[in-house]
């Protein structure tokens, strides 16, 4: 890469950002990391594996306490029952006419089951059965308080204080359960007690008096209805014979024949009347009109057709003589005799005509004056009938008032006397609509305690604490342990994963004279152990070095955000594997407080890069080449100076690496932590790109944020993440191919030739 490539504070900053942003945004949007936005179930059970003793340890030891409390626990047997509850018949003082039947219509079965199971568990039938069993006087019902009442000598049936019954009903009452199956009309009912036999002996008793309080509770009811209706009876007789003789002398006082309307002859008679009064207005109405035509100017046209035949032939006659008068006068003049009698034989038929229309019209005249009279007559007739009809009402209401009192108490008397007949017929039968289905039987198996349910309920539980902590832990937990973990908080791509290097041979063809515990050197792993775990993950790492950005950086900037998370070995280790692919690679020490890559190398530090920016040397004079590794050429940090930040954050420092691009392939430059001091945020801006490098379970997610802000306010090019120090071996690993059946892949043998990619 020249040296127009290089980015520098100065260009445009709007442009690199968005370039920036733009590398994370591509990664993100790869399919293969559409994961790094949600929580997978894979990764809720890598967490679970990981806090596996977390998860564990209570399921155990609520375990272990659940088997204690349940086998010293005293056996609890549960006793069965169940009835059966049918629907009931009417009541016996029910009326079926004239009432509402509410056994019948109002009837509903969930009321009347949980009816049911409330008066199973009433105080009252609970009194009963202790009274009857004796229970107070049993020490596995009462307790040690059993055996200072059978101390006591009592005559006649047991007598309780009030705190001894409401003891005695409350330890029945709580040992007792009445359960209603779902869709069906029977009940449960469970007793529980240390003695099986004497559970299922409370529960048949519970029964037995269920049932006989249920048939005496009908006897009674039926007993008191009959007394009831006897003495209601009595009563009503007198209101009928009352009320019928106040009925039948409101007749014969008035005149009513019967109580019907249709067969009451004033009634009829003014229908009569009216339909007549109706009849005789249509008819003068009628006439009317043809009288008021007779009046008019053309009264002929009033003549009915009967009366106007006689017309009509008078108008034919007429207009015949007038057709021959007409043509005998042009034919022979008017004083021609036969013209003459012609007219003379006009005017007799036109006075005919005339007085035929007069005495029709009087004929008209005499039926509507007929009419009108007879109107008259019927409309009298009819307002005097009226008045008999009103009369004839008022008296009928009171009649109808007395009639429906007599009927009334004639229908409730027979009523009554017929509930009575039907009480004095059941009072004696001790039907119940209550049936034993399963009597209860004695229980072989105890009920509690239930030691396999305790023990599942105790894992469930301690399961569930257990995972419940682990999460809680996890959440609490801010370092990063993965690399989609660092990707979704930091939204840069990762770059790779080095794992945990353990070493297990310390000798290579490189080191044989070194020192064996000199673990500095051990961790250069692309000399030491070339076809390990941690080299196949350096030379991944150099691969998307290369290929991330799209474009070859020359200048690489290596910083992690706090000391000890492996910024220098993976620096060194890159600077040796982009060497042994045949690039010329210049590895720069830029940590110039505390240097460590002469360490790492074993190679002298008395001059290097503080030596060339003060001036003391020239880069020829602190550069050497690394004799172990071919194209790799180092450069020391050397003396440690007053002030590194300044001479880092220098004009010369871009000079140097506007020189060395043209001499190298790549300069990897190694830098203080980012988060520490502020050498790697001054020297960023002149580097291509910039490699954060984090340590897996140290680094935490404030610090990985904080570091990455502090780059990007500088506009540097973070190229991405490399998570350093991955332990495989951990469960949020175990989907990678790093598995045990993959280690054939991996061997230590130092003989391989170093320069294998």
């Amino acid at each position: 890469m020249d040296s127009g490539n290089l980015i520098r504070p100065d260009r445009n900053a709007e442009k690199l950002e968005l370039q920036t942003h733009d590398i994370g945004r591509q990664y993100r949007l790869d399919p293969d990391f559409q994961f790094q936005s949600q929580n997978s179930i894979r990764e809720y059970w890598s967490i679970l594996l990981k806090r596996k003793m977390v998860v564990i340890a209570p399921a155990i030891i609520l375990v272990t306490l659940a088997a204690i409390a349940s086998m010293r626990a005293t056996p609890i047997y549960d006793a069965l029952g169940r009835v059966s509850i049918h629907r009931e018949g009417s009541g016996l003082a029910a009326f079926k006419e004239g009432s509402v039947d509410m056994t019948q219509e109002d009837y509903d079965p969930t009321i009347a089951l949980e009816t049911q199971t409330r008066v199973l568990e009433s105080d009252s039938l609970a009194l009963q059965v202790v009274k009857r069993l004796h229970l107070d006087k049993n020490v596995k019902f009462a307790g040690p308080a059993a055996n200072d009442k059978e101390k006591k000598t009592l005559q006649g049936p047991a007598q309780f204080s009030p705190n001894e019954e409401t003891s005695l009903i409350d330890g029945f009452k709580g040992s007792l359960a009445v359960k209603n199956i779902p869709n069906t009309r029977l009940l449960e009912i469970h007793f529980k007690n240390q003695d099986p036999r004497l559970a299922a002996e409370i529960v048949n008793t519970l029964i037995a008096e269920y049932i006989e309080q249920n048939i005496k509770t009908k006897y009674d009811a039926t007993m008191q209805a009959s007394e009831w209706l006897t003495n209601q009876l009595a009563d009503l007789q007198i209101k009928v014979e009352s009320s019928q003789k106040k009925l039948v002398q409101y007749q014969q006082e008035n005149g009513i024949l019967g109580g019907d309307e249709k067969q009451n002859i004033i009634v009829a008679k003014l229908e009569d009347l009216n339909k007549q009064l109706t009849d005789a207005e249509t008819d003068r109405i009628r006439k009317d009109s043809l009288y008021r035509q007779t009046l008019s100017a053309n009264p002929e046209n009033a003549i009915p057709a009967p009366q106007n035949a006689t017309l009509l032939k008078l108008h034919d006659q007429e207009l015949e003589v007038q057709k021959q008068y007409s043509q005998a006068t042009l034919q022979f003049g008017p004083s021609y005799p036969k013209v003459v009698e012609l007219e003379n034989q006009l005017k007799q038929i036109q006075a005919a005509t005339q007085a035929e229309v007069k005495k029709a019209s009087r004929d008209i005249q005499g039926e509507y004056m007929t009419a009108v009279g007879r109107e008259k007559m019927l409309r009298k007739a009819f307002e005097e009938q009226k008045q008999q009809a009103n009369l004839l009402n008022q008296r009928a209401i009171q009649y109808s008032l007395l009639k429906r009192d007599a009927d009334s108490n004639r229908q409730l008397y027979e009523g009554l006397l017929q509930r009575l007949k039907e009480a004095g017929m059941s009072a004696g039968l001790k039907s119940s609509n209550i049936q034993i289905v399963d009597p209860a039987r004695v229980p072989t198996v105890p009920f509690s305690p239930n030691i396999p349910r305790n023990i599942e309920l105790a894992l469930m539980l301690g399961l569930g604490c257990g995972v419940a902590v682990a999460f809680v832990l996890e959440a609490l937990d801010q370092t990063v342990h993965t690399a989609e973990q660092a990707e979704m908080i930091s939204s840069l791509p990762s770059l790779g994963m080095v794992p945990l290097f353990r070493d297990r041979s310390l000798t290579n063809k490189y080191f044989t004279l070194a020192a064996k515990n000199d673990s500095a050197s051990r961790e250069v792993v692309a000399l030491t152990h070339p076809k390990s775990e941690a080299a196949e993950a350096y030379r991944a790492l150099r691969t998307s070095i290369l290929l991330a950005g799209g474009t070859t950086p020359q200048v690489l900037l290596i910083t992690s955000p706090l000391p000890q998370e492996g910024k220098t070995t993976t620096c060194v280790n890159c600077g040796i594997m982009l060497a042994q692919q045949g690039r010329r690679v210049l590895l720069v020490d830029g940590d110039l407080r505390r240097p460590s890559v002469h360490l790492r190398l074993k190679i002298q530090n008395k001059r290097g890069l503080t030596s060339i920016l003060t001036g003391a040397a020239t880069a020829a004079d602190c550069i050497v080449d690394y004799p172990n590794v071919p194209n790799l050429s180092v450069l020391t940090a050397g003396p440690s100076p007053p002030r590194p930040a300044e001479l880092l954050g220098s004009e010369k420092i871009s000079i140097l690496l506007e020189q060395w691009r043209k001499e190298y392939d790549h300069i990897l430059i190694d830098t203080p932590p980012a988060l520490s001091v502020t050498d790697a945020v001054l020297l960023s801006p002149k580097t291509d790109r910039v490699v954060l490098v984090i340590r897996a379970g140290q680094t935490t997610k404030g610090a990985l944020s904080r570091a990455r802000d502090l780059l990007m306010q500088v506009n540097a090019q973070v190229l991405g993440i490399v998570v350093n120090a991955v332990d495989l071996n951990a469960p949020q690993y175990y989907y990678y191919s790093y598995g045990s059946s993959h280690r054939g892949y991996y061997s230590d043998d130092t003989r391989a030739n170093t320069k294998s990619t």
